[in-house]
């Protein structure tokens, strides 16, 4: 038989290929059983790894309602806040100190359709089961910032709508409620503004609704975060198992059942997948930190004109994570793994009104911040903002408030004793010791520990939107 010899050599396989994953061996393009195994293990890792880094936001917001339940805020009428505000007890994605939270948490399986009724002066969002934004509350919402009553109701629901109601519909059954109150007139009246008014409970419960309980989460250690090792698999079948299948996309559904999870089947990896798993969730907590410590798309910086290390939370300020219509895997990926809460509210600030953020992971050099060195941030005269401004710092490893000696890991133009320079300019001071005579202006870092810090602008004015005031870098200190 003659045999072919002209087919080209871009469509043959040599009998041994060098490649990342080892030398791959065939016999005339057909494999060995060797590399089958390789390939497949590669495959079945790749595919994890993606998992991982696609399905952050529902394991994050998993981990959110589960920390949140084992508070005692399981059902939708217990509601938890922060009647003194959150201090870095708690493990939670770059919460802050300054501001009074209350975080109800609905479901609408077991509730049905169900009813918020939302006090004045409120800010706010709904977010569904895989983290995506639903809808506004308050100033940003249908009631304006009056407040009023909403209705939320479930995927499958096809009944009438009542009248009298704000209607938002969620395409999944757990739901995250974040609000946050207005603290101008103290944080004590915003307390009882909330407790007195906000009232949650499912409509067919409208005639003798349960009475809403409020659970004070201030002071109080407990775990809001996704794992970053097998367990992840595990919270995510969890909300696979929970929520519709028509919630998420064909091309994510198929990237979970190659790894074994697949809704209405038990998620019981073998001994190979559990060590594929493992190390898949190792890879992929490594590239989501080296996203969001180095991220490669310009629309994450702060000022893009520049070298700063300033960054913003949201790429582009977009919290749908497209370009072109694309998506921006990136940067969806670096916004879940240390951060929370999503709408177009907080990504795009509007003069005078709600809040914006600068966030720095590195130093005016672009060394990781050290926490056995002392730094400085000095910040121009005349801070542009109509409320107050705010540095937190964070833990590196939890993207939590750093846990030190202060109990608050905050300072800012609300700090007691904080000192301006006689030019209006201010300085902050970072390390494991005081400088000095700069007690009141010092935030303590940890020797070990690396951390960050979030710049929170309230307020924001002209200047800072338009970044003719810039905040100076994070300067090492000799």
């Amino acid at each position: 038989m003659k045999m072919t010899t002209d087919i080209p050599a871009s469509l043959t396989t040599p009998d041994s290929l060098k490649t990342s994953i080892g030398t791959l061996s065939f016999t005339d393009g057909v494999p060995s059983d060797a590399t089958v195994e390789t390939v497949y293990d590669y495959i079945d890792r790749s595919r994890a790894v993606n998992v991982f880094l696609n399905c952050l936001p529902a394991a994050s917001l998993y981990g959110l309602r589960r920390g949140h339940e084992k508070l005692g805020a399981d059902k939708a009428y217990k509601v938890a806040i922060t009647a003194q505000l959150l201090d870095s007890k708690s493990l939670f994605l770059t919460a802050n100190t300054s501001t009074l939270y209350a975080f109800p948490f609905l479901d609408l399986k077991a509730d049905g359709p169900t009813v918020i009724e939302l006090p004045s002066a409120m800010l706010g969002a709904l977010n569904d089961a895989w983290f995506r934004y639903v809808g506004d509350f308050g100033a940003a919402g249908q009631d304006k910032g009056a407040g009023g009553k909403y209705l939320i109701l479930p995927p499958d629901y096809k009944g009438d709508t009542p009248d009298g109601y704000f209607v938002l519909q969620s395409p999944t059954y757990h739901n995250w409620v974040f609000l946050r109150g207005n603290t101008s007139k103290g944080l004590k009246e915003a307390v009882d503004h909330i407790t007195s008014t906000l009232r949650i409970y499912p409509l067919a419960s409208a005639d003798a609704p349960p009475t809403t309980q409020f659970i004070d989460t201030s002071g109080k250690a407990f775990n809001t975060i996704s794992g970053n090792d097998i367990s992840f698999y595990h919270d995510l079948n969890q909300v696979v198992q929970e929520e519709p299948i028509e919630a998420i996309d064909a091309e994510t559904r198929g990237l979970m059942a190659a790894i074994g999870i697949v809704k209405g089947q038990p998620f019981a990896p073998d001994d190979r997948m559990q060590k594929i798993l493992t190390d898949a969730a190792a890879i992929g907590d490594a590239t989501a930190r080296a996203i969001v410590w180095n991220p490669r798309q310009k629309g994450a910086k702060l000022y893009p004109d520049g070298d700063s290390a300033w960054n913003i939370a949201f790429t582009n300020r977009d919290v749908f994570f497209e370009v072109d219509g694309a998506r921006n895997l990136d940067a969806r990926t670096m916004f879940y793994f240390a951060y929370t809460a999503v709408t177009p509210a907080m990504a795009k600030p509007h003069e005078g009104q709600g809040s914006d953020y600068g966030i720095a992971y590195r130093d005016a050099k672009k060394q990781a911040l050290d926490g056995s060195k002392s730094y400085k941030l000095h910040l121009p005269p005349d801070v542009p903002v109509a409320d107050f401004w705010a540095v937190t710092l964070y833990d590196a490893q939890t993207r939590s408030m750093l846990q030190t000696d202060q109990q608050f890991p905050t300072l800012g133009s609300q700090s007691d004793g904080f000192v301006k320079n006689s030019d209006g300019s201010s300085d902050l001071y970072f390390g494991p010791k005081a400088p000095t005579g700069k007690e009141d202006n010092w935030l303590q870092t940890i020797p070990g520990k690396s951390w960050f810090c979030i710049l929170r602008m309230y307020g924001p004015l002209k200047p800072w939107l338009n970044q003719t005031w810039r905040p100076g870098e994070i300067e090492q200190q000799d």
